[in-house]
């Protein structure tokens, strides 16, 4: 495994351990609460990363066997790097303005129970196996990919590595507010 890979499930695992540690117990009450109709619970941010980053696995599997071939779009497109620094600033958990997510990456509307947080823990685990499975002579630098949820936006796959990590950070201090938020359930 490279060094850009070991980082990467690093920042991923730092992820699954504060939302182990911050999310892990709280009750299915307080998963599903919602500070208003049109904003997230915790469970929402949560199942939105697992939905959205699933979008990725096929992928993965395919670079992982050495599959991937960029198509003409991909090799030609001006806007790749572009693209990928975009994303990169607009999902950055620093970045607080409110985005409308894709259609293709939207939570679920109905209760998602008590086990999201174990969900999203064996998901972020997997999504690290499907990262190490990758070979290490990738060149994730210059390789571009097409977006799983628009096909027009391509970026590199090492912006892909970032735009998990910063998604990841962004949806869980999310999910942390609405804990912090008045009003929010007791145990």
């Amino acid at each position: 495994m490279n060094d850009r890979i070991r980082n990467v499930t690093e920042d991923l695992e730092r992820v699954s351990a504060e939302a182990k540690q911050r999310l892990g117990e709280l009750s299915a009450e307080q998963l599903n609460w919602k500070p208003a109709p049109d904003r997230w619970s915790v469970a929402q941010c949560i199942d939105h990363l697992i939905e959205a980053h699933q979008r990725y696995f096929p992928l993965f599997r395919r670079l992982a066997n050495g599959e991937v071939r960029m198509t003409l779009w991909e090799r030609l497109s001006p806007f790749s790097g572009f693209f990928g620094r975009f994303l990169i600033k607009s999902l950055h958990p620093d970045n607080q303005k409110k985005m409308k997510t894709t259609p293709k990456a939207a939570p679920s509307n109905s209760d998602l129970g008590d086990r999201i947080i174990t969900r999203f823990l064996e998901h972020q685990e997997e999504l690290s196996e499907h990262l190490r499975a990758l070979p290490d002579d990738l060149d994730a630098e210059n390789l571009i990919v097409t977006s799983p949820f628009l096909n027009f936006l391509t970026y590199s796959v090492d912006d892909t590595y970032t735009i998990l990590v910063v998604h990841c950070q962004r949806h869980l201090g999310q999910a942390i507010r609405v804990t912090e938020t008045e009003g929010f359930p007791g145990p």
